[in-house]
């Protein structure tokens, strides 16, 4: 359609010349969730010294089949002697390997009598034993730039004594809930009325994508507290997000209070649902400019206008490639459909059972916008181009929704 831009001109525009934000020093106990802002690099072997995997007898395989003594006793936390000759170490789990010893012999496989056991045969070199460096080699890069710190990361850069890690700074995002209508949870509703539940949600979305929500406010259709809002909020967040108001109707005023107080650059995109959506910047004081990305007002396009655009915004101020796009897979359609001049991104669940076909998608029923529910349970976007039809069995692509 003319009058309107593609997803990929949006996304575009939007990620022109954004820059990365400063990198910052956090203990490793704060780090979940944060973004890297440099490699972790191991400091050590890992393991740092051949260790015992079983509880057993630490001995040397040509050694397998004799009568040996027991010389030594070896727990985790401990520093071995040398193996005697004709001897073996009592060894426990993650204990360090004597030096001699080249296997280690499970103890439920010999018995101890007066200190000594019969060592049993077929015993191959490096039996239950963890060797120095089996998991990763001092130097090697363990977490690329741009990770997402997930819990067993935080345990590999733990387990290389690591106490500090840089990591770029939350990206700062006020979101603005537009409309005489909402009133917050709650509260009492009057005839008209509504709860406003955009805040809510994106709130929640933007920081599972790593954003540091700093303010919601709810705006009244009102063009100068409208302009006064953006104003303020541009001075304090590197985004600021506004849920409805950006239509053509007489109290929509988003889109003129956003020219009106910095550049409005983008507005409505052929996507189903979440048409009437604008890109821009506005000016903060000392010469630098804040974000501005306009959501529709319907809780369902602003769900999506939030997964397709605003997640690979904050990817690129955050540097982390893994918010660039959604991941994709194709799947068979369970459903029926059609579409005028628009993509439509279509709520599924995605069925992976046994099936010579890979796995089905299922459309929820109702795919109002305005149905939030759609998206409560849905595991993926399915997108569907302009002016199509689709059938049940007809192979599809679709958008994986994080959890």
């Amino acid at each position: 359609m003319a009058d309107m831009h593609t997803l990929e001109d949006a996304r575009a525009m939007l990620l022109a010349e954004v820059n990365a934000l400063d990198a910052e020093q956090i203990a490793v106990w704060e780090a979940h969730g944060r973004i890297l802002a440099e490699p972790i690099v191991a400091l050590s072997d890992s393991p740092r010294f051949d260790v015992s995997a079983m509880d057993g007898y630490a001995l040397r395989a040509q050694d397998q089949g004799k009568r040996l003594a027991v010389s030594q006793r070896i727990a985790a936390g401990q520093q071995p002697i040398a193996l005697a000759a004709n001897s073996c170490a009592r060894i426990f789990t993650g204990a360090p390997l004597p030096a001699e010893a080249d296997c280690v012999v499970m103890q439920e496989r010999v018995s101890e009598h007066d200190g000594f056991i019969d060592a049993p045969n077929a015993l191959p070199i490096g039996d239950n034993v963890r060797l120095r460096g089996r998991e990763v080699l001092k130097g090697t890069e363990l977490l690329p730039a741009g990770a997402r710190i997930t819990p067993a990361a935080l345990g590999l850069i733990a387990s290389q004594g690591i106490a500090q890690v840089k990591v770029r700074r939350r990206p700062r995002v006020v979101i603005l809930a537009t409309g005489d209508e909402l009133v917050a949870p709650g509260k009492p509703l009057a005839a008209g009325q509504i709860h406003d539940s955009n805040r809510v949600m994106l709130a929640a979305l933007l920081r599972d994508m790593g954003a540091d929500i700093i303010a919601t406010q709810h705006v009244r259709d009102s063009l100068d507290e409208t302009r006064a809002a953006l104003r303020h909020a541009a001075e304090h967040a590197d985004l600021v997000l506004t849920s409805g108001g950006v239509s053509v109707g007489e109290e929509d005023h988003v889109k003129q209070a956003v020219t009106a107080e910095g550049e409005l650059s983008l507005w409505r995109l052929d996507i189903r649902p979440g048409k009437p959506l604008a890109l821009g910047r506005l000016p903060r004081g000392d010469g630098s400019a804040a974000h501005f990305i306009g959501l529709a007002g319907n809780p369902v396009s602003s769900f999506v206008g939030a997964l397709l655009l605003v997640r690979p915004l904050l990817g690129a101020l955050l540097k982390a490639p893994a918010l660039d796009a959604l991941p994709t897979l194709t799947a068979r359609a369970q459903f029926t459909t059609h579409t005028a001049a628009r993509w439509h991104y279509m709520r599924v669940t995605l069925d992976y059972r046994a099936s010579a076909d890979g796995c089905y998608a299922h459309a929820y029923g109702d795919q109002d916008s305005s149905l939030l529910r759609s998206c409560v349970g849905a595991d993926a976007l399915a997108v569907i181009p302009p002016n199509s039809r689709v059938s049940p069995g007809d192979v599809i692509d679709c958008l994986l929704i994080p959890e």
